[in-house]
């Protein structure tokens, strides 16, 4: 089949089209002919010429893709994948004026390079666009192209074939065989063979001319010689005679000329064809013609013919084939049905196109018209005693017009021998199903049909099987019949069919369809839809495009299912180019209607309307009008009685048909949108709505999806046309279709109903708002309150409004921020009406002013204030902050406390566990609860918790095993709170626990063991002969005992010493008569089960100086030292502390006792000797076990006060302090100790 081609349009308009199949001959080591056809377009004038264009190819192998060519040698190697290299991609002209032939020969090629050629056409409206590019060619010697050619590729390695050494001095023969092959007004062709005698060296060649009539020979290429026994010359003159010889040369000198070529006159030799003779179409299909013609007489060298086609009156041909045609008979495709044409025919060799063939008659595109071919798959569909009813199938070309109906013959078969055939009807059946009577009961019958159209009747099909005429008695239907495809697609088509004659014992109630690929096995067949369906149509929508299928049919009843159909023809599933759908309309009248367009008609087709696949030929619910190739079928009223399925068949055509299918869904879809268009409606983007601007401006506005230029709005208040005024400014943006309506602002007269009434040509709409009511008060309320900010921001005013920050650290800040301030702007602080806080001039930058309160309390609740001014204005800001305002606020900073608390921790005490967190602020309003095991806690003497700084406690005493479990402690903000948990179980309970036993066994050892409380001093100095009493108290459980010593020894009470030992409390020692071996170191020692403590003393004996009597030393309840007390302290407040079991340091000072004020004189006498003895004692060490004393005076009486170790000094750095720490120990010294 030949398939229409066109070339692309011209660059140029009225330009040729590009020439055809450009190709090289005779190529030689530096010429080449290049020889093409001429276009099939000419662009509406005649061709002038051509320019022959050339590229190089630096280098390319034509005969083996390995091969390098040099002028002396060829090279084979064995390179596997060695591509050409690319040369230049510059083109080059080769001719300077256009050239009428249609070749061209190619001079000054470089030996061993290679080229492409391309042609351009040129008529008097421009260039055309350049032919498709010839194939490679390489200048070289053809008989080294022949060697080439009979030479195998090597394997491996490097052939080099050479030419053997030339006899020396040897000069080349003539030339042989000079001949001019091709001679036009442009240029002249010679050829020539080299000469016999001419050794093995190279020759080249001097090509020479002369005028005839004259001896005078002129070298023609007198620079380069010739390699090539061809040659063109080109500049002579046309209309002379000119003789050619040719010399032969090489490096021993220039031979003999050949013999000269007879005169040749320049001019063209080749003459253009004369013009094809008469052209006869002939009808073919219903979109082509055959088209044949007479040959062109006495054409040399004839390319071919290019045939044109142009539509009746239309006077614009068109080209048929794109290239030129050998025959004298072309098929023209591609052509419009139903249209004339009439078509002419050129001939072409290379001089040239001839000129046009006289037209042809016209002719109207249509299919020929014949006798069908015959029907064929003859069956039988029911049986009786006395007929048969058969079915066939349509015959597969029915010659060009519609069948106009079938004969059917019958022969009886008896033993096997066929009779003479019937005929069963006289007059054509429409239908491909006939009942044939008269037939005998139990006899064997064969039929065969015919088919008829206006050609004729066709010839009959062959013979039928051999049918037995028996009564069919089966329960199940017969094979239903009349299948047809239709509106095949790449994945769906539907297939039609008819209910079986024979319907079994019982009614059809459903069929089944099977499907199989056309070339599968029989097993291959496969049911399409599981449940029956009632409807003699389906759509199959299982296919895959490209596949080709067969299908069949089963009938059913209640008796089961019957015989399956004959199969359909094999049916390939794709959607064929120019495929069509129905497209449902609605017009602006709202006139919904079915459209169907088919480009392929054919004069006797016609548009087919069927609802459910049955033809629709009452036009009481839908009017079918068609045009051309175009129908329409209009609904005359649509309702639910209009749905179904629509198709739209086209007779004559390859199978154009398409459905719509109108279901429910659909039908209110289109319904809708019929009275859309019968009642246009402008669409809106937007409804009217309301929003306020600046200054607290009312702005009602929609917009319009479309509206023109001419729409017009009216703008209505409860039923009231409204105006431009003072009032209402009202603006229409045609461009973007904005409609709005400003009021500067809302009274109450304004409450009600806003519209916007829009219409543009027939299309209307309207939007409304209601503001009533609630809806009008708040809208009326903000627009105030909007106008009344506008004119507060007219001075100083706040950007933001005074609010609260809670630091990290709990620090509470209020701010807010300023805006349109200036230098003399003030802030001013108040708190319940009081002013806290005035900057009378700001100098903050950012615009925000603050207000800390460090450490937030009850007290701080109240309401602030900060206030705003210039001479422009004032803006205040409240903040209140009582109530919940305060409750709120402290449960942020209680919030803020439970997160920086930190982990529970469990500490063991002498007296239990403790439990503790620590928080970087603690805020006495705070509220904790403990738990444990999820369950507040009540607390008990057993059970407390407190506060110590920023510790929160829980103190479990003498805990038990009932205290183990999780424990919580729970931080309350108001929100949800925060809580910490610890396990007080297992391992850590256990540790605990023994940790406490640990301390509290330490703590009673501590509390009970051996103590001397107090009462002595570090150093006493007595005259001589007076007597000392020194008391003091000891504490301990049980009593402890008590011994004094003396240096080290133990003194036993003697009239000299007495120890007493009174109420267990009070232990004294007493020297009834000093002396001066009274002096040394004296020492107390008491020891019970828990331990032992000892105190000392230094006894400094003095001369005497007077009787002072007996002194006693004691200390009152801050330790100070009694004197001239004899007898014990009789209240606790008299009592000295006890120290802690740390062994007391000695004293560097001593503590000098002095007379009554009566006995000064001499003091400072008297305080020298004193000094001086005391240095001379000896260094002592003291061995109490208690802290060291530290003595000072203040006036005349001593104070002993005793140095504690801190808190902070006693514990690690997570270990709680005391509830009251203790201050560290302090040296306080009295007028007389700085004298000292």
């Amino acid at each position: 089949m030949c398939v229409p081609v066109s070339d692309a349009d011209a660059e140029v308009e009225g330009a040729p089209g590009a020439p055809l199949d450009v190709k090289c001959q005779d190529a030689n080591k530096d010429y080449v002919i290049v020889t093409w056809k001429q276009p099939a377009v000419d662009g509406g004038s005649s061709i002038l010429g051509y320019f022959v264009d050339r590229q190089t190819q630096e280098q390319i192998s034509l005969m083996y893709p390995h091969t390098a060519i040099n002028s002396s040698c060829i090279f084979l190697t064995n390179r596997p994948n060695s591509v050409c290299e690319v040369g230049t991609t510059h083109w080059s002209q080769c001719n300077d004026t256009p050239i009428k032939f249609a070749r061209f020969p190619v001079t000054g090629l470089v030996e061993g390079r290679s080229y492409t050629f391309r042609v351009r056409a040129v008529n008097k409206s421009g260039m055309s666009r350049p032919s498709r590019v010839s194939e490679v060619v390489a200048a070289m010697d053809p008989a080294d192209r022949a060697r080439m050619r009979g030479t195998s590729a090597p394997w491996t390695g490097q052939i080099i074939v050479t030419e053997e050494e030339p006899a020396e001095g040897v000069v080349p023969g003539k030339p042989k065989e000079l001949e001019v092959t091709e001679a036009t007004k442009n240029y002249v062709v010679l050829s020539w063979k080299p000469p016999g005698e001419r050794g093995h060296e190279g020759i080249m060649y001097y090509v020479e001319k002369c005028v005839s009539g004259t001896d005078s020979w002129q070298r023609v290429n007198t620079e380069i010689p010739v390699k090539s026994p061809r040659f063109a010359l080109f500049d002579l003159a046309e209309g002379k005679a000119y003789s050619f010889r040719v010399r032969c040369c090489n490096s021993a000198g220039v031979g003999e000329p050949s013999e000269a070529t007879e005169a040749t006159t320049v001019g063209d030799k080749l003459d253009i064809p004369s013009a094809p003779g008469r052209v006869v179409p002939t009808r073919n299909t219903d979109t082509s013609v055959v088209v044949s013609w007479e040959a062109s007489r006495d054409a040399k060298e004839l390319v071919g013919y290019y045939i044109e086609a142009s539509i009746v009156g239309s006077n614009k041909f068109e080209p048929c084939n794109n290239k030129p045609v050998k025959g004298t008979r072309f098929i023209c495709h591609g052509l419009v049905t139903g249209e004339s044409y009439v078509f002419r025919v050129k001939a072409l060799n290379a001089a040239g196109l001839s000129e046009c063939s006289q037209e042809s008659e016209a002719i109207e595109v249509k299919a020929a018209i014949a006798s069908p071919t015959p029907p064929y798959g003859i069956s039988v569909l029911e049986c009786v005693r006395d007929s048969m009813v058969l079915a066939w199938k349509q015959p597969t070309f029915i010659g060009g017009a519609d069948i106009t109906g079938y004969f059917v013959d019958y022969r009886e078969v008896i033993n096997g021998v066929p009779g003479t055939w019937h005929e069963a009807n006289v007059k054509a059946v429409s239908d491909r199903a006939y009942r044939v009577s008269d037939l005998k009961e139990n006899r064997k019958y064969q039929f065969q049909v015919r088919a008829a159209n206006m050609a004729g009747v066709g010839i009959p099909s062959l013979p039928s099987g051999t049918f037995v005429c028996e009564e069919w008695t089966i329960a199940v239907p017969g094979p239903p019949h009349d299948l047809q495809v239709t509106e095949v697609r790449a994945n769906t088509l539907v297939l039609l069919y008819k209910p079986p004659v024979y319907q079994g014992r019982d009614p059809v109630n459903g069929f089944y369809i099977d499907i199989k690929e056309a070339d599968a096995e029989e097993e291959a067949w496969r049911g399409v839809n599981e449940k029956a369906v009632l409807t003699n149509y389906m759509k199959i929508k299982t296919l895959k495009e490209g596949e080709t299928y067969v299908f069949r049919v089963r009938a059913q009843n209640k008796a089961g299912v019957g015989k399956a159909s004959e199969p359909t023809e094999p049916v390939l599933a794709e959607t064929k180019p120019g495929t069509t759908e129905i497209v449902v309309d609605v017009d602006d009248d709202g006139v919904i209607s079915m459209n169907f367009a088919c480009s392929n008609l054919t004069p006797d087709s016609k548009f087919v309307w069927s609802k459910n696949y049955e033809e629709i030929t009452d036009d009481t619910r839908i009017t079918v009008a068609t045009s051309g190739g175009k129908s329409k079928a209009t609904f005359n009223m649509l309702a639910e009685d209009d749905i179904g399925i629509y198709s739209c068949a086209v007779t004559h055509t390859d199978g154009a048909c398409s459905s719509y299918t109108l279901s429910a869904e659909e039908l209110k879809k289109l319904l809708e949108l019929s009275h859309d268009h019968k009642f246009p409606i402008i669409p809106l983007k937007t409804e009217l709505a309301v929003e306020l601007q600046e200054k607290g401006r009312i702005r009602f506005w929609l917009q319009a999806e479309k509206i023109s230029a001419n729409g017009k709005i009216e703008y209505v208040f409860n039923d009231n046309s409204l105006s431009q005024g003072e009032k209402y400014k009202m603006n229409f943006n045609k461009d973007t279709g904005v409609i709005e309506m400003i009021m500067e602002s809302l009274l109450p007269e304004d409450e009600g109903t806003f519209t916007f009434q829009l219409q543009d040509g027939k299309a209307t709409n309207q939007s409304s708002l209601v503001l009533i009511g609630d809806v009008f008060k708040g809208l009326q309320k903000e627009s105030a309150f909007m106008r009344k900010e506008w004119h507060r921001k007219q001075g100083p005013h706040f950007v933001e409004y005074l609010s609260y920050e809670v630091t990290p650290e709990c620090c509470v800040i209020l701010k807010c921020k300023v805006g349109n301030i200036k230098k003399e702007t003030v802030a001013l602080w108040y708190k319940d009406g009081r002013e806290v806080k005035g900057d009378e001039k700001l100098t903050f930058t950012e615009g925000v002013l603050n207000l800390e309160i460090a450490q937030i309390s009850k007290k701080d609740a109240g309401v602030y204030e900060i206030v705003l001014k210039d001479d422009r204005g004032q803006d205040t800001s409240t903040l209140n902050l009582t109530e919940q305002g305060f409750r709120d606020l402290m449960n942020e900073v209680f919030s803020n406390i439970a997160n920086s608390s930190t982990a529970l921790k469990i500490q063991s005490t002498d007296e239990g566990i403790r439990l503790y967190s620590f928080v970087s602020y603690y805020n006495e309003a705070l509220q904790v609860t403990w738990h444990h095991k999820d369950s507040a806690i009540a607390f008990t003497d057993r059970i407390k918790s407190g506060v110590v700084g920023e510790q929160l406690w829980l103190q479990i005493t003498e805990p038990t095993e009932k205290d183990k479990g999780k424990y919580a402690i729970e931080f309350h903000d108001g929100k949800g709170g925060l809580k910490r948990t610890v396990e007080l179980s297992g391992q850590a309970f256990d540790d605990a626990y023994a940790e406490f036993q640990r301390l509290k066994a330490a703590a009673i050892a501590e509390r009970n063991r051996a103590r001397v409380a107090g009462g002595l001093p570090d150093v006493v100095t007595i005259q001589e002969l007076k007597a000392l009493n020194l008391t003091c108290n000891i504490s301990g459980e049980p009593l402890p005992e008590v011994v004094w010593l003396k240096n080290e020894r133990e003194i036993v009470s003697d009239g000299h010493y007495v120890m007493k030992l009174e109420a267990g409390k009070y232990a004294s020692f007493t020297i009834t008569t000093v002396n001066t071996t009274d002096s040394g170191k004296y020492s107390i020692l008491v020891k019970n089960k828990y331990g032992t403590e000892s105190a000392d003393f230094t006894l400094v004996v003095t001369e005497g100086k007077g009787d002072l009597g007996v002194t006693s030393y004691l200390t009152d309840a801050d330790g100070n030292v009694i004197i001239g007390c004899k007898s014990r302290p009789t209240t606790p407040t008299e009592r000295r502390k006890s120290v802690t079991g740390k062994k007391m340091q000695k004293r560097k000072d001593s503590v000098i006792l002095q007379k009554p004020p009566e006995e000064k004189e001499g003091k400072k006498k008297e305080e020298k000797k004193m000094e001086d003895k005391t240095d001379a004692l000896p260094k002592t060490t003291d061995k109490k076990k208690a802290a060291p004393a530290v003595a000072s005076r203040v006036g005349k009486q001593e104070t002993l006060q005793q140095p504690t170790t801190t808190a902070d000094e006693a514990k690690p750095d997570d270990v709680p302090t005391s509830e009251k720490p203790t201050e560290k120990p302090q040296i306080n010294k009295g007028k007389n100790d700085q004298d000292e």
